[in-house]
């Protein structure tokens, strides 16, 4: 399987950046994303920047992967991880909805 992990940049040089993530820092290649800026959130899947991402995106991952190391280790209690999703009705794409308004028969 492969995962990539959001990483925050600390410092980007040439074409490197220094990266914090929850396991420490990195050093990873930035040649697809540019130069980010210190602060900046990167995906990085096998020591490079894959795509630059918001701070929403990137703590959404952290708990997909936080979630998914807890059920690896035998947990069953993800609430906390999905606050986004916990307590609401998935919602249907519009083609699957049934019309609210009502169909007046034609003559």
């Amino acid at each position: 399987m492969c995962i990539g992990t959001p990483m925050q940049v600390i410092e980007a040089e040439g074409f490197s950046a220094r990266c914090r993530s929850t396991d420490g820092e990195h050093t990873i290649d930035k040649t697809l994303v540019g130069t980010p800026p210190p602060g900046a959130w990167l995906m990085v899947f096998l020591g490079a920047a894959r795509e630059v991402m918001t701070e929403e995106a990137a703590h959404h991952s952290i708990d997909a992967l936080e979630a998914l190391r807890r059920a690896m280790s035998g947990e069953t209690v993800f609430d906390d991880l999905f606050a986004d999703l916990v307590g609401r009705e998935p919602e249907l794409p519009a083609h699957l909805t049934i019309p609210t308004t009502p169909r007046v028969p034609s003559a």
